[in-house]
């Protein structure tokens, strides 16, 4: 339960980081890169960069090639920011709040296995109506939050 407590507070600090549109704003990359884009605006050479990094004009190049085609690694990216003087800001900034993330898996699944059960329930002429459904589902959803179950593979 505490393992839970603790996810659910690392959650709300994340996503009052990721809040707003600053951090959705720096992922979008310039379609060249961002080490060539701020190599440009330095006024810096691709051979001048090569002798900052202690590499061939070629491979930097080949570098601002692979950050534009998404394959660039992430060491290789590092050293480039530090010759450019910047720092290297790696960062997965999620699509929603991570809080939604969690509650609408765990509203997925109980509504899957609170479902499976009122359907065989209903067999037997005992289903239930859709509020004690609802609830059923909510409460359920709940319950798997605080178990640490959400993301185990389902059969």
């Amino acid at each position: 339960m505490e393992k839970q407590l603790k996810a659910a507070a690392a959650r709300g600090v994340l996503d009052d980081r990721f809040e707003g549109e600053g951090a959705l704003a720096l992922a979008e990359r310039p379609s060249h890169g961002w080490v060539r884009a701020i190599r440009n605006a330095l006024g810096m050479s691709s051979r001048q960069l090569a002798a900052r990094m202690s590499i061939s004009q070629p491979a930097v190049v080949q570098l601002e090639r692979s950050e534009a085609d998404g394959v660039i690694q992430i060491n290789t990216l590092r050293r480039a920011a530090d010759a450019l003087g910047c720092d290297l800001v790696y960062v997965l900034v999620p699509r929603r709040s991570l809080d939604e993330i969690v509650r609408d898996r765990a509203r997925l699944l109980a509504l899957s296995e609170v479902s499976n059960v009122d359907r065989t329930m209903r067999l037997e002429n005992q289903g239930l109506t859709p509020r004690q459904l609802e609830r059923r589902v909510s409460d359920y959803a709940e319950k798997l939050i605080s178990s640490g179950r959400l993301w185990d593979e389902q059969k």
